[in-house]
């Protein structure tokens, strides 16, 4: 199992202070070394900042290009290989325009934007403005691929790991791991006589794999590195049939991702998770990131699995919308429809859910995709059927939904 992140969560200031950049890095180099000594590899090393609102200095936003750039050298300089902007919040909409340009001005900085939490509930004017910078973001490469670094998010609080959606909640610097587990479950799964026997495996593993990540990363916040604050468990796969949550899924007993049964395959793993003691950060559960894996994108391609599906499967787990190929034209009025959705599974089921979509130019539902990118397998693209919506929906106001009483 790799860890695809170590991630430090840090104030940099603005105007950014090398020095403590200096102080960040060497913390995370001296992490990944210890990390390493226990036998992992860690696939990257990374920075997430407060929301630039809320920075010790407020970073405006006709200034937050100008900080992702300063950033993003900061970063090379120091061996961390990527950065990411804290989320526009709903009460900051300039900050949701800033997007575009600080996506447009880097290559390694990510940045998210919020637009449900349960303080607040669904802002629907910050819902279309996530909408809005999607479009944006997609029409900046040819490709399309600059909402890989973007991201919507609902319910989604400072500490996880896992780009786009990590950003520092302030107070002292700290760090997470963000793991790429899904052949965890691929292992635990295979020839499996029982599901509590696949059960028992599973849990036995990531509580093995969190205890050895821990003993390795609790002893350098004494000598004054980083502290250590948890793991970002998620069962996140590599475009290979081994490492694929598709794969664990099938090899549980649906006889393809997307079928009835997908649905209780998908509520199993993720309870499987949940039964696991360790020390949790960000979002710990099933991810879904279609384009990342090989058996999904396959699904996804012969359109037995629907972005209405993985919608469905949020509900009883934690992969929201990620890397879904989208219609280049798909239009702001149906990306807002789908959010919508996201943000309330995300505050009824009062769990943190993101959205990575990504339209991409000149391409309509069904045409091929292929990538010159490691973490993405091929696939074609899915439809997203909707319609504009109106009435109280295509109003400004806020959707002050609650979780459901336990």
């Amino acid at each position: 199992m790799n860890l695809r992140a170590l991630t430090a969560f840090h104030d940099p200031g603005w105007p950014l202070d090398p020095e403590r950049i200096d102080a960040v890095a060497k913390g995370l180099h001296a992490a990944r070394e210890a990390l390493s000594a226990a036998g992992y590899v860690v696939q990257t090393l990374r920075l997430a900042t407060p929301p630039p609102a809320e920075m010790q200095r407020r970073v405006p936003p006709d200034e937050r290009a100008e900080l992702a750039q300063q950033l993003e050298a900061e970063c090379f300089v120091h061996g961390i290989d990527y950065a990411a902007l804290g989320p526009a919040r709903p009460d900051d909409l300039e900050g949701f325009a800033a997007v575009s340009e600080i996506l447009d001005a880097t290559e390694n900085v990510f940045t998210s934007a919020i637009f449900a939490d349960l303080e607040t509930g669904l802002a629907l004017p910050a819902a279309r403005a996530c909408a809005e910078t999607i479009e944006k973001n997609a029409s900046l490469r040819p490709d399309g691929l600059t909402n890989i670094r973007f991201a919507a998010l609902a319910n989604v609080g400072p500490g996880s790991p896992s780009f786009p959606a990590a950003y520092h909640g302030g107070g002292p610097s700290t760090m997470a791991v963000g793991t790429e587990a899904a052949e965890l479950a691929v292992d635990a799964f295979r020839e499996a006589p029982s599901p509590s026997t696949a059960r028992r495996r599973l849990v036995s593993m990531i509580e093995a794999h969190a205890a050895a990540i821990t003993r390795s990363l609790q002893p350098l916040a004494g000598e004054g590195q980083l502290q250590f604050t948890g793991i970002d468990f998620t069962l996140a796969p590599y475009p290979e049939h081994l490492r694929s949550i598709g794969t664990a899924l099938e090899s549980f007993g649906v006889p393809a991702v997307g079928l009835p049964g997908t649905l209780a395959a998908a509520a199993f793993l993720s309870d499987c998770v949940d039964q696991a003691q360790f020390t949790r950060a960000g979002f710990s559960g099933l991810f879904l990131p279609v384009l990342e894996d090989l058996v999904l994108a396959g699904r996804a391609a012969d359109g037995t699995l629907t972005v209405t599906d993985l919608l469905l499967y949020s509900t009883v787990c934690g992969s929201g919308l990620d890397t879904v190929p989208l219609p280049g034209d798909v239009g702001v009025e149906a990306l807002y429809a789908v959010l919508l959705d996201v943000g309330a599974i995300a505050l009824r089921h009062n769990k943190p859910l993101s959205a990575r979509l990504m339209p991409l130019p000149g391409k309509q539902a069904g045409d091929e995709i292929q990538f010159d990118f490691p973490y993405f397998t091929d696939s074609r693209v899915l439809d997203l059927p909707a319609q504009p919506l109106t009435g109280l929906l295509g109003s400004s106001g806020i959707l002050d939904i609650h979780p459901r009483p336990r």
